[in-house]
């Protein structure tokens, strides 16, 4: 299945070396590109991508912005991979609070653009889980109520825990000695309760409310 991909960064030179990356794959195509986040509305609604490859900083609306108005404009949203210079910026995590489902440094190989936006459309894995947890140490709040009115089950919060590690559905089946499909009910069942859309969502609200602890 082809991966539809919308880029939006104020450069244009960022945005056509992204799409020399993305349509040189046989299962990525390009469908649009804007140079603000303003934009991105409308040509979601158009194109329908599947990912959105979003610039963090831009000089009208930024993509925290952009990620929060697209977020609350669509049912059913496009993942947004958010596009960086410098990946220890309290700008990255807020767009990750904002709704974004990962990063790329601009300076990334064109191996690892190809990969990021195709683990973001899976979501099943958490990109840069490391990185992450870096961000949420750096810049995260601490709620203290521990997702308490998530109520979570036991196995469910030791998925969630296992999801903030990093690990992908098959190697916490593996962990925990279940199939696979378990494992995705328990996620499914997790994001449900926090009322998130995805895992990366979901491993933000453990860090914020201090249900997982971010280290290292």
């Amino acid at each position: 299945m082809t991966i539809d991909v919308l880029i939006v960064d104020d450069d244009e030179l960022i945005r056509v070396g992204l799409r020399a990356i993305v349509d040189a794959q046989p299962d990525l195509r390009v469908v649009g590109e804007a140079a603000d986040g303003a934009e991105v509305p409308s040509l979601v609604a158009r194109q329908r991508p599947r990912v959105v490859l979003m610039d963090v900083r831009m000089p009208a609306i930024d993509g925290i912005q952009a990620t929060r108005r697209l977020l609350a404009a669509s049912a059913d949203p496009p993942r947004v991979l958010v596009v960086t210079t410098f990946a220890n910026d309290e700008y990255v995590y807020a767009a990750l609070r904002a709704g974004a489902s990962g990063f790329l440094l601009k300076r990334a190989r064109p191996a690892e653009v190809v990969e990021a936006i195709r683990v973001v459309a899976a979501g099943e894995s958490l990109l840069f889980p490391a990185a992450i947890r870096r961000l949420a140490g750096a810049y995260g709040g601490r709620g203290g109520d521990g997702l308490r009115a998530a109520r979570l089950t036991e196995r469910e919060g030791e998925v969630l825990r296992l999801m903030a590690a990093g690990l992908s559905n098959p190697e916490i089946a593996d962990r925990l000695v279940v199939g696979v499909e378990t494992v995705k009910t328990h996620v499914g069942n997790v994001l449900a309760k926090l009322g998130v859309r995805d895992r990366t969502q979901a491993v933000i609200a453990a860090y914020e409310s201090g249900f997982v602890v971010p280290t290292g």
